[in-house]
């Protein structure tokens, strides 16, 4: 396993008596998309805030790429691209002059920036409102801007912070499209988000309640801790019934006969069980999977959390 590219460790900070983040202890491995998952006022945007170097932490140590960031915190930002819930673009200035702008913070300049600027602006599509003010333009427009100016200079790590937040449905999905190109490329991207649906498009998740860590592993592993399981309905000619029920029970499934085949509740979908359900399908079967929501784990989760309270 590689070494992870953002680690804490006992991350605390507290305002007065007011404990925002509790001992977080997270590691983030390179090249994946992290969900930073929490209710508003959770510690989300607080823990981002320590991460890139802009606060400082009561307590523990965060080190991003290899770097010390309380020691350096500087140092850190040259590494990283950030976008926050509101999009830092500057008002009265175009697109292209905000462009101008943040490159030549990082010494971005001539036929570099010519190239470098084409290539976003038509996978960003921003095009036609490269020459507009940010506040004349739709907000999805505006998020798919600001990402791409927190691209610019080719960070190894994105951090996000509720980048879809106001953004119509349309807009989140091709927003994602772009998160996911730029995991492609080899990109750490660690985003926080309270639409609990956008935990599909990530590798990892860790869920932060009051400022404590209540979950941390993958979606799957999360989903099969928490949840009641997959749905599956096998709709199936009586010649294909018995096959079906024998390849669900063999997989650790809960059966319910049904007129015309048979219902299941199945902890976990292997490639093994799948592949199993694809001979179905090709057979002439009709086969519906109903995959647990990230939001009943979330309240599962939340749920678990309040017991331990109680009795503690």
């Amino acid at each position: 396993m590689s070494e992870p590219i953002i680690r804490t460790s006992g991350l605390t900070k507290r305002f007065g008596d007011f404990v925002a983040v509790s001992s977080l202890t997270i590691a983030v491995e390179p090249g994946t998309i992290f969900a930073f998952l929490g209710a508003n006022g959770s510690g989300k945007s607080t823990t981002i805030r320590m991460l890139i170097g802009v606060l400082e932490p009561t307590e523990g140590s965060i080190v991003v790429d290899g770097i010390d960031v309380i020691a350096r915190p500087r140092r850190v930002r040259d590494r990283i691209g950030y976008m926050g819930q509101k999009v830092s673009l500057y008002q009265g200035l175009s697109i292209r002059e905000n462009v101008e702008f943040y490159a030549g913070l990082y010494g971005i300049e001539g036929r570099a920036l010519d190239t470098r600027w084409g290539e976003l602006r038509e996978r960003f599509a921003l095009s036609e409102a490269e020459n507009e003010r940010p506040e004349n333009l739709p907000a999805g427009i505006r998020q798919r801007a600001g990402l791409a100016l927190a691209t610019l200079h080719r960070p190894r790590l994105l951090f996000l912070d509720e980048p879809t937040a106001g953004v119509d449905v349309e807009s989140r999905g091709l927003f994602w499209d772009r998160i996911q190109e730029e995991a492609d490329r080899g990109v750490t991207v660690f985003v926080t988000t309270h639409f609990l649906e956008e935990v599909e498009y990530c590798d990892w998740v860790s869920f932060i309640e009051a400022g404590r860590l209540i979950a941390d592993a993958e979606p799957e592993a999360l989903r099969r801790r928490y949840s009641g399981g997959y749905g599956v309905r096998v709709l199936a000619p009586p010649a294909s019934r018995e096959r079906a029920a024998r390849i669900l029970t063999d997989a650790g499934a809960t059966l319910a006969p049904r007129p015309d085949g048979v219902e299941a509740t199945i902890p976990a979908l292997d490639a093994p069980l799948l592949a199993e359900l694809e001979r179905l399908r090709e057979a002439g079967a009709t086969i519906e999977i109903a995959q647990p929501s990230m939001t009943d784990v979330f309240r599962a989760v939340l749920a678990r959390e309040a017991t331990q309270g109680e009795a503690a």
